[in-house]
């Protein structure tokens, strides 16, 4: 299936984005919290309502983008941080993004791609994180039983894609999940070789 803007647009306009917490997710923040610095370079791809966006840009962060293929949750992190950059929307393909980042935070980009496309993510990744950069974030632990997206996977085969293009840093099961998620998600830090 061909998720294009035209799929989650409508996605978007019917409320089935069924995985956006309508918050921060409990380990991103706590990484968020951590960091001292800033200024570092930070994008959010396929971003959905992008709550981590809005707790990052009001903690000073500030230079953070944002992008997903669909304006329509692009228009609702507008609508509700009114001093987000409107020039740090990236209304676009993942994929075609040329620039580099410090780190790039991964929430349900990953799950919400047609599973052909995780080489392609992976490349990407490796390319637009800048040598000393990060992927930081979170990957479903589990395998659905129902058709996606979202897709699951297992930390085995997480583990043979990524080491391709990156080293490891840390891939563990989150201790600090939301109740509904607690046992089935995965913490990553990865460095792009």
């Amino acid at each position: 299936m061909n998720f294009d803007e035209q799929y989650w647009t409508e996605r978007y306009d019917a409320g089935k984005d069924g995985w956006d917490l309508g918050c921060i997710s409990p380990p991103i923040k706590e990484y968020i919290d951590q960091l001292t610095n800033k200024d570092i370079k930070i994008l959010i791809p396929g971003a959905g309502n992008s709550h981590e966006a809005e707790y990052i840009h009001n903690q000073g962060f500030t230079n953070l983008y944002v992008c997903d293929i669909s304006n329509v949750p692009l228009d609702n992190l507008k609508d509700r941080v009114t001093t987000f950059p409107i020039d740090n929307l990236i209304h676009g393909n993942f994929f075609e993004i040329q620039d580099e980042f410090d780190l790039v935070l991964e929430q349900t980009f990953f799950c919400a791609l047609n599973p052909l496309l995780r080489q392609d993510y992976i490349e990407q990744m490796s390319k637009i994180i800048k040598p000393k950069g990060s992927l930081i974030g979170l990957l479903f632990s589990m395998e659905f039983d129902r058709e996606g997206p979202p897709f699951g996977g297992v930390i085995n085969n997480y583990k043979a894609m990524f080491s391709k293009k990156f080293d490891i840093r840390v891939i563990t099961p989150c201790t600090n999940s939301i109740e509904s998620r607690m046992g089935s998600e995965l913490f990553i830090n990865m460095r792009p070789r």
